[in-house]
């Protein structure tokens, strides 16, 4: 905790990280079918407003720049929440390796 609380004082802003964990988190155990439906997702093009991989973008970025322990620990918990996304939402393929798979599929 103390490593993300210096890495948001320097690179980020305080409390940033919690709030795309809980985004995300939401995602997860929400109704995804508001958001990966085509015809029912609504986003208005701000970047954190609507679109969910906003915030998933946020936690890579934090877990690259994180010391490896606090990375690991993040990345755990982080990962239960995918794996949770792409079980539920069978719309959502991880063909493309290039490319994280909650970009513009969320």
């Amino acid at each position: 905790m103390a490593d993300l609380r210096r890495l948001e004082r320097s690179r980020f802003f305080p409390a940033e990280t919690a709030e795309a964990f809980r985004r995300w988190k939401a995602l997860a155990h929400g109704p995804l079918r508001l958001i990966a439906d085509p015809t029912t997702a609504q986003r208005c093009g701000l970047p954190g407003c609507c679109d969910a991989g906003y915030f998933r973008d946020h936690l890579e970025a934090v877990l690259h720049a994180l010391p490896k322990k606090s990375a690991r620990e993040l990345r755990a918990l982080v990962t239960t929440l995918d794996d949770e996304i792409l079980r539920r939402a069978k719309a959502i393929q991880v063909d493309n390796l290039a490319a994280p798979w909650w970009r513009d599929q969320i």
